[in-house]
């Protein structure tokens, strides 16, 4: 089987849609070999900042010397990216090779249980390939809720709710407390257990460790010292004032929540990070697509500030508004008077609350006077570009709206007329698709199709 053919395979599992349960990846795992039982590491849940905290984390881990396993969501260039061991994806090879073998044991459970899913198979296939990789730690990403997500048939040895608000409340619940209850679902008796939660959400993971008899780390936000373009500078208790890598205020949290994620992982005699390497880690920490900038050189030859954000829903749109406002002193044309003015491209996909993410995200002061270049990434999901073009007049009148519904030709529309510093948000697919043309990365690469 090529990579080729084996992308198609899993992709067109995709039909299935997405059905909660743990039955069929249970019974694909046990078939496999149930290579879990080899991996010890922990599993990041919650509604925000879950690749925030396992990127953090998986640096100071490196740094440290650990073998480390990932499960970034979704990819931005290529599938391959959903699996990574030591910061690289899965060799198209491997992972062409652990789907052929995965693939006619799904069909075999089929007729009993139903058939697996495209991210059922997905996380069989991911831990096949952590456990022959030999790790020391595995950092797995839930993929929806916890209860009934594929990857709560493995108990690592510690459980991570970063926080909890309203998202996929089709298939969660419609309020704070019922989502929660299902994030929380991951943590296990035996394990240890962190949360950045707070409120009523916090409270439920409180009774549900307490009733397991489960440790419980309570993270709040630690103080911010301040930011740079580059980063933030924060305190977090163990180890005083640190850089982080990563930008944006609600960055803050999560690099606590990471730092007690390897806490926990210390406790359950997992791995041990020494204070330097949380130090290294956390200041040279990345995590591509998410108030990621770049610099990139236009048609015209000048150099533009590409700043790509990922943020989907009300919550992420508004740390994303915070943050343009943080750093737009910060960037190209910021010390001006007035400043260059904003180049927004944004998309959004239609099943989301777009109408939350647009007003939270028309909340940053610098989008006054900005140009919103509104396109449509080619998926049934995404919202038309003339819909959304809509949405933003209404949401910010002062601004200037056009709709160009091809992504490369929205990008490159946005480039040519920049003023200022452009923004690719509202959509982690149309950030894949924009970084894929705006960053040449070999290790993203894929064989040709066959």
């Amino acid at each position: 089987m090529t990579y080729a053919e084996a992308l198609r395979a899993i992709e067109a599992r995709g039909r299935y849609g997405i059905r909660l349960g743990l039955g069929r990846v249970r019974a694909l795992l046990r078939a496999m070999g149930d290579p879990q039982r080899s991996v010890r590491g922990a599993l990041v849940g919650g509604t925000n900042g879950k690749g925030s905290v396992i990127a953090l984390a998986s640096s100071a881990l490196r740094a440290a010397g650990y073998r480390v396993g990932e499960t970034p969501k979704p990819h931005l260039v290529t599938y391959r990216e959903r699996i990574v061991v030591d910061g690289h994806p899965i060799a198209a090879g491997a992972f062409a090779r652990l789907v052929a073998e995965a693939l006619p044991l799904a069909d075999r459970i089929e007729p009993r249980l139903g058939p697996p899913t495209e991210f059922e198979l997905l996380t069989a296939v991911m831990f096949r390939h952590f456990a022959a990789s030999e790790l020391d730690v595995a950092l797995v990403e839930v993929g929806l809720g916890g209860r009934l997500d594929a990857t709560h048939a493995w108990d690592g040895g510690v459980a991570v709710v970063t926080n909890v608000d309203l998202d996929h409340m089709d298939r969660l619940g419609s309020t704070i407390p019922a989502i929660a209850r299902e994030k929380a679902a991951i943590v296990e008796r035996g394990d240890v257990a962190v949360t950045g939660a707070t409120g009523e959400a916090l409270a439920i993971i409180r009774r549900r460790c307490a009733r397991l008899g489960v440790p419980l780390t309570e993270v709040p936000p630690p103080p911010l010292l301040g930011w740079t373009r580059d980063g933030l500078h924060v305190e977090l208790p163990r180890l005083g004032p640190v850089d982080v890598g990563l930008r944006g205020r609600h960055q803050a949290v999560n690099v606590a929540v990471a730092d007690a994620l390897l806490d926990g992982l210390e406790a359950s005699g997992v791995a041990r990070v020494p204070d330097d390497a949380r130090r290294q880690g956390y200041a040279t920490a990345r995590w591509p697509g998410r108030l990621e900038l770049l610099e990139v050189t236009a048609a015209d030859g000048s150099t533009r500030e590409v700043l790509l954000d990922g943020a989907h829903n009300p919550s992420g749109a508004a740390a994303l508004a915070q943050a343009l406002d943080d750093l737009r002193p910060l960037l190209a044309g910021g010390m001006a008077r007035p400043p260059a003015a904003l180049t927004l491209v944004w998309g959004t996909m239609a099943d989301k609350d777009v109408a939350g993410v647009i007003a939270a995200a028309a909340g940053a002061r610098v989008l006054e006077g900005a140009t919103i270049v509104c396109t449509s990434v080619d998926l049934p999901r995404a919202m038309p570009a003339d819909a959304l073009a809509e949405a933003w007049r209404t949401a910010l009148p002062g601004a200037r709206v056009e709709a160009v519904p091809d992504p490369a030709a929205a990008l490159d529309l946005a480039l040519a007329a920049a003023r200022g510093p452009v923004v690719v948000a509202g959509s982690l697919y149309l950030v894949g698709a924009s970084r894929a043309r705006l960053v040449d990365d070999p290790t993203l690469r894929d064989p040709v199709a066959a």
